[in-house]
Order: structure tokens, then C-alpha cells, then sequence
């Protein structure tokens, strides 16, 4: 392909954040007519290089060129008018106004909405998209809402797009069908990147893969030319296995037991409609669903954080006595003896404080420990070596701010902590989200680790492909009800889709 002028020529980019060298004298080429994978580990460089093409982030040091020509790029709006544009794995829209609105939404000149709206029916025709420019955001899908975010950078003119983790939080069938318009921009001369972790996606969908690791360029190969294996042991540097072991469940007993539980959130939309289900020790019981189907409210109703409108949550303990938890907030929970940790899917919201070091953020979870006035200083720090070294947390010290880290690493931190508590109960929403190969594979030990402790896993997980090889039964949820229980071993993944979707029928419990 070198053959031909690159839409894009990044070469010798370097980005530096303090001490930090997100991008060391990276070389790269893009070109229209393909799908580009970038890969590499978490704190790689992978979404900083893209940054700095979007606008977002200016080099340090290098030179881009668009089509030949040396450019600079100051701000988005300079990356708009060479034709980039960046879709965001966090959606940049406003809630109260409709597809048209949002698309058009900054854009100089008067504003004409029926034309706006006859321009977004031509885009969406020209690829296959679905979209209603009427529609209200909060109305729509998270896959109409991703949509949305394509259709308002193509509205403007881009025919070099970056779409960072595009299938985080979309269904098997969500999945193909951005696959499809993808293709459609790909053929229609577009050149698209595609940031991922989803090593079956990229097998799909790339034409060819470009590999970071440590913030340096590997190397790049068309796809049909290397395999996962290939691509993961480029990625980390060293060999790495890709087995997802399931051992059997370990002497399963009932743990946590729902019933008929409802749930409001707090301006009274429904977001768990009478749902039941047991959830077993020395199991792990996965939760599918697409986003926004009440998988943050079950977890945080049985962390004793979210109120509940009706219905039972018990804990059962090994001689068949049950406690009812519902009422009770964390602490007491906590004091009735019940050790239960939770992974959030708001890491830096409800798991981490972000200006805390990784040292400090171990202590909020012992520093009830402590003897009168004084707190237990040492054990943290210790700990927190200790999850730096075996998760391999990118930091430069236990000393340093949360908030500095890559998003993958302050997961690694977050799940450290929580599993070190010896939990007899273990929740997680999305614990490998942003994780690359080699991270979510160590968290996946953990977890089965966890599980052969006997643990009670309840882990909600957005790679169904996981969930399968993982989970010992999976639990359905679509629209905040259950629509189904299905074997782990088995269960195929469209039809776990259909079911995400009303467009399955339910499956009763196994």
C-alpha cells in the first residue's frame, strides 16, 4: 500500500505528559479504501496518537501530513476541515434534542433543520444507516446513539474516521450491522480506524492491523496475513496464552438469593421489573444484557446501594441461614458479617478517588482498621506493590494520583483492591472494559481463582464471546426484565443476542 500517497503520514510523533511518554517517535500510515486496526496494551499510546489526530492533543514533537501536504492540527475544528473525524467510545451528545439537532449543533450558518434532516436521510441511505433525525436522544439505543455520533461526523464533511472501542456496549446484531456500514464507508473510498481489544473483531473487520507497544510502533500487516495469536504476542512482546479456562463449579451452594426484585430510578423510570434469579458459591454467573438494562441497578441494590422498591435480596449462609440485605447500606452489611466487593462501572466516580495515590485508595478499603485515631498506613502501600506488580499497573509509583493513570490501569488497580478483600461474594460490572488482551486475560485468572475459592461471582460483561467461555450459567436481562437463564457450556451466541433484544424467546433456569 506504501505505494500509494497515504491519507494520513504521522511520522516521528512523539507525546509527552510530565515524566510519561505516551507516543516515542511513532510512524504511521492510513490509507482510504481500508479499515485500520490499532492495537496495543493499555497506556500503549493507541488513543493519544488518534487524540493528536483529532485535534485533541498537539505533538511534542513530529509532523503529520494529510494527503501529501504537511499540516497542523490545533483543535478539532482544524481536524474537521481535513476531512477527520472522531468517534468517542464516551458519546458527545445532548440528551433533550433530537438527531438533527445534535448533528447540526455548532455548525456556522443559519439553521435549516429540514435540510439538515434531508442531508442526514441522504448519508444514512448512502451507507445503510438507521436513523429518524427526529428522534430524541434520550429516546434512542446506545447503537442509535453511536450512529448518531457517525452520521454527525460524515454530516461534516469527514472521510477519514477514527472510532474508538465501537462495539463496547452493542448486541451481537448491533455489532453486524455497524460491521456492514463500515464496509459500505470503506468501499465508498473512506479510510476508517478502529481502536479495539476484540481480537475476533479485527479478525473480521481490518484490512490491516498496526501494533504500539510501550508507546512505540511495532509494526503493521495486512489481517489476512496474521492471526490473534500473532497479533496479542506483538501487542505484549512475549508469548501469551488465549484460553479462557472454566474449571467446574467448586461444591456450588446458594449465596445470593433475589426475589421479585423492582426497581425506580430516582425520577421513577422502571429499571428492574420483578426479577429473580441465585446466584451460587464457587460459581460464576454472568449478566448480558445491552447497556442501560438495569445491570447497574442489580449490583448496586445487592452493594446496599440503590434503594428498592419491592422485593427480596438474602444471604445465605453455608448452614442455610439467610439474611435479608435489603435496607441495609455497605457498612452494615458489612458489620453483619457479610463480605461482599464490588467492581462499579464508574471506576473514578464510585470505586477510586482520582487525586488519591494508589497507596490511599487501598486504605478506603481498611481504613476502619486502624487503632483509635491512628490509620494503618503500611499494609496499603504494601498492597498496593503488590497489585503494581502482579497486574502489571503502568505507573511510575505507589505515589502517584490515581487520575494520571490509563483508564486500563486504573481498572487493574480498582479489581486488585476489591479481590484482596478475601470477599465471600464478589460483584463486577464490566472489570475488563478498556483492558487489552493481556490484562483481560489475567483479570479472567483472578476471577476463576476467586471462584475456586468458592466465591460467589456475579460478573456483567459486554463481550458475549466471554461471557460464554466464562460464565457457568448466564442470567438475560432486556428492558429490566429476565429474559432467560442460560448454561454457560452451550448456549450460542446469537440466541443469547435474540434474547438481549425481545426477539428471543426465555429459557428457564439451569
Amino acid at each position: 500500500m506504501d505505494s500509494k500517497t497515504a491519507a494520513v503520514t504521522m511520522r516521528n510523533i512523539t507525546k509527552r505528559f510530565g515524566p510519561v511518554v505516551a507516543n516515542d517517535k511513532v510512524w504511521l500510515n492510513i490509507y482510504r479504501g481500508e479499515i485500520l486496526a490499532l492495537l496495543g496494551e493499555n497506556g500503549s499510546g493507541k488513543t493519544t496518537l488518534m487524540n493528536m489526530l483529532s485535534g485533541i492533543y498537539f505533538p511534542d514533537e513530529g509532523e503529520i501530513q494529510i494527503d501529501g501536504k504537511d499540516v497542523v492540527i490545533r483543535s478539532p475544528k482544524d481536524a474537521f476541515a481535513l476531512g477527520i473525524g472522531m468517534i468517542h467510545q464516551h458519546f458527545k451528545l445532548v440528551d433533550v434534542l433530537t438527531a438533527a439537532e445534535n448533528i447540526v449543533l455548532g455548525l456556522p450558518g443559519k439553521l435549516d433543520l429540514k435540510a439538515a434532516s434531508d442531508k442526514i436521510r441522504s448519508i444514512c441511505d448512502a451507507y445503510g444507516f438507521e436513523v429518524d433525525p427526529n428522534q430524541k436522544i434520550y429516546d434512542m439505543s446506545v447503537s442509535q446513539k453511536q450512529t448518531v455520533e457517525i452520521v454527525k461526523v460524515l454530516y461534516r464533511g469527514a472521510d477519514i474516521l477514527i472510532l474508538d472501542e465501537p462495539t463496547a456496549v452493542l448486541t451481537p446484531q448491533e455489532t453486524d450491522k455497524l460491521f456492514t456500514v463500515l464496509r459500505n464507508m470503506r468501499d465508498d473510498g473512506k479510510a476508517v480506524v478502529i481502536i479495539t481489544h476484540k481480537m475476533h473483531e479485527v479478525e473480521a473487520l481490518s484490512d490491516r492491523v498496526a501494533v504500539l507497544r510501550h508507546g512505540q510502533f511495532i509494526g503493521d500487516m495486512p489481517t489476512a496475513k496474521t492471526n490473534a495469536q500473532e497479533m496479542t504476542n506483538m501487542m505484549v512482546g512475549h508469548p501469551v496464552t488465549l484460553n479462557i479456562d472454566r474449571p467446574e463449579p467448586v461444591d456450588p451452594k446458594p449465596r445470593i438469593e433475589v426475589k421479585g426484585l423492582t426497581v425506580r430510578s430516582i425520577d421513577g423510570i422502571l429499571k428492574l421489573d420483578d426479577v429473580s434469579f441465585t446466584a451460587n458459591s464457587g460459581e460464576i454467573l454472568g449478566i448480558a444484557g445491552i447497556s442501560g438494562c438495569g445491570q447497574k441497578e442489580l449490583l448496586e441494590a445487592i452493594a446496599g446501594l440503590q434503594p428498592v422498591e419491592a422485593g427480596s435480596i438474602r444471604y445465605i449462609e453455608d448452614d442455610g441461614r439467610g439474611e435479608e440485605l435489603i435496607g441495609k447500606d455497605p457498612l452494615s452489611i458489612q458489620q453483619m458479617g457479610v463480605s461482599l466487593s464490588f467492581v462499579p462501572e464508574d471506576r473514578l466516580g464510585m470505586g477510586l478517588v482520582g487525586n488519591m495515590d494508589l497507596a490511599d485508595n487501598m486504605m478506603l478499603r481498611s481504613f476502619r482498621r486502624g487503632r483509635g485515631i491512628f490509620t494503618d498506613r503500611k499494609s496499603p502501600h504494601k498492597l498496593a506493590e503488590t497489585v503494581v506488580q502482579e497486574l502489571e499497573v503502568s505507573t511510575p509509583s505507589v505515589a502517584t494520583p490515581v487520575r494520571r493513570l490509563s483508564g486500563g490501569n486504573v481498572q487493574k488497580v480498582l479489581v486488585g483492591r476489591e479481590i484482596a478483600s478475601a470477599p465471600t461474594v464478589l460483584l463486577t460490572a464490566y472489570a475488563v472494559r478498556g483492558l487489552d488482551i493481556n490484562s483481560s486475560y489475567t483479570i479472567y485468572d483472578l476471577i476463576n481463582k476467586q471462584k475456586a475459592a468458592g466465591v460467589a461471582v456475579i460478573y456483567v460483561g459486554e463481550d458475549l464471546d466471554v461471557l460464554l467461555e466464562l460464565a457457568d450459567r448466564i442470567l438475560v436481562l432486556c428492558g429490566g426484565k429476565v429474559s432467560g437463564i442460560v448454561p454457560g457450556r452451550g448456549a450460542k451466541k446469537r440466541d443469547v443476542g435474540m434474547m438481549m433484544t425481545k426477539l428471543g424467546g426465555n429459557a428457564h433456569e439451569q
